[in-house]
C-alpha cells in the first residue's frame, strides 16, 4: 500500500511507514485532519516515495521485513536530498540501546507503541516547527541580498540535486541562463541605484513567470540569472524561455542606450537534458552557457537553444 507524495496542498506532508495496516490506520486517524498523510508498508516503498517528493516528517516503524527502520533511516540520512527530513521511530521495543542506536543514526525522537494520540501529535508538531524554522534559516543563507531570488551557491547545490533526480527517473531537465542586455550601458546612463532596482524587477518578473513550485530562479552572477526547470521537455522549456523574454520586455524599463530596443531586454540560452545516462550537470550548464553566448553574439534579445543528448 503506497500513495504518491505531492505538494499541491498547503498542509505538511507526513509519511507513515509500517508493515501492519492497523498501525497505519491508527496514525491516519491521529493526523488526517491537519496533515497530508501518506503511507508505505515497507522500507523499500518508503525510500521510493521519498525520492520523488520528500515528506516533511516520517513516522517510521523499526521492525519490518526486508529493510528495517534503522536501515531506512541510514539511507535517508546518507542522501543529500532527504537528509534533512526529521524521522521519528515508532516501535514496540523499549530497549535503551535500540533508542540510542536510532538517535545516533539521525532520528529526532522515539515513540513507544501503542501510541498515545495526544503525545504523538504534540511531538510531531514540535519537530515540524523545528524543521520549518531550520528550512527558513537555510533559505535565508541561500538568498541573494539584492534581488531576493536564490543565490549562486544554492544554484550550484540544486543543479546537482536535480541532475541526480533526472538520471534516477530518466526524466528531462532543462536549464535557462539569461543575461540583461547592455546592462553596463544601463548603469552608465541611469546610475547604479536604478540598475539595482532594474535587477530586482527582472528577478521578480522571472519568479512570477515560472508557474510550478519545483522551478527555480537564481542570480547566477552580476546581471545574469539561471532557471532550473525539472521534468521539463525541450519544447516546454522553449515556451517558458519565450515567456520569460516577453515578461521582461513588458516591464517597460526604459533603456535609451540599448541598440536592440528602447526598453530592457534579455538574451537567453536554453539547454535540455534528454536520454537516460551519461554526462554531468556541468555539461548542461556548459551547453546553456554556449547558447547564451550565441544569443548575445547573434543580435541579443533572443533565445538560442539546444539539446544535450545523453548516452542510451
Amino acid at each position: 500500500m503506497a500513495k504518491l507524495l505531492d505538494s499541491t496542498h498547503g498542509k505538511p506532508k507526513l509519511l507513515v511507514v509500517d508493515d501492519q495496516p492497523i498501525n497505519i490506520q491508527v496514525m491516519y486517524r491521529c493526523f488526517a485532519g491537519d496533515y497530508q498523510v501518506f503511507m508505505a508498508t515497507s522500507g523499500e516503498q518508503a525510500l521510493e516515495l521519498c525520492k520523488g517528493n520528500p515528506p516533511d516528517l516520517i513516522l517510521l516503524d523499526v521492525v519490518m521485513p526486508g529493510l528495517d527502520g534503522f536501515e531506512v533511516c541510514k539511507r535517508l540520512k546518507a542522501d543529500e536530498t532527504t537528509s534533512h527530513i526529521p524521522i521519528i521511530f515508532v516501535t514496540a521495543h523499549t530497549d535503551p540501546a535500540q533508542e540510542t542506536h536510532g538517535l545516533n543514526l539521525g532520528a529526532v525522537d522515539f515513540i513507544a507503541k501503542p501510541v498515545n494520540p495526544d503525545v504523538v501529535r504534540a511531538r510531531v508538531k514540535t519537530h515540524l516547527t523545528l524543521k520549518f524554522q531550520s528550512d527558513l534559516l537555510r533559505r535565508l543563507v541561500f538568498l541573494d541580498g539584492l534581488t531576493g531570488v536564490f543565490n549562486r551557491r544554492y544554484f550550484d547545490q540544486q543543479i546537482l540535486t536535480e541532475w541526480a533526480r533526472a538520471v534516477r527517473s530518466n526524466s528531462p531537465l532543462s536549464l535557462i541562463l539569461l543575461d540583461v542586455d547592455f546592462f553596463k550601458l544601463f548603469n552608465d546612463q541611469y546610475g547604479h541605484q536604478a540598475g539595482d532596482d532594474a535587477l530586482r524587477q527582472v528577478a521578480n518578473a522571472l519568479k512570477i513567470s515560472l508557474k510550478r513550485p519545483a522551478d527555480l530562479v537564481a542570480r547566477f552572477g552580476g546581471e545574469e540569472f539561471a532557471c532550473i526547470l525539472p521534468e521539463t521537455s525541450y519544447e516546454d522549456a522553449l515556451a517558458i524561455a519565450d515567456r520569460l523574454q516577453r515578461s521582461i520586455r513588458e516591464l517597460n524599463i526604459p533603456h535609451a542606450t540599448s541598440s536592440v530596443a528602447d526598453v530592457i531586454t534579455i538574451s537567453v540560452g536554453l539547454a535540455t537534458r534528454v536520454g537516460n545516462a551519461g554526462n554531468e550537470a556541468t555539461d548542461l550548464i556548459g551547453l546553456a552557457d554556449i547558447m547564451l553566448y550565441e544569443a548575445k553574439h547573434t543580435g541579443r534579445a533572443r533565445v538560442c537553444s539546444s539539446v544535450l543528448e545523453t548516452a542510451t
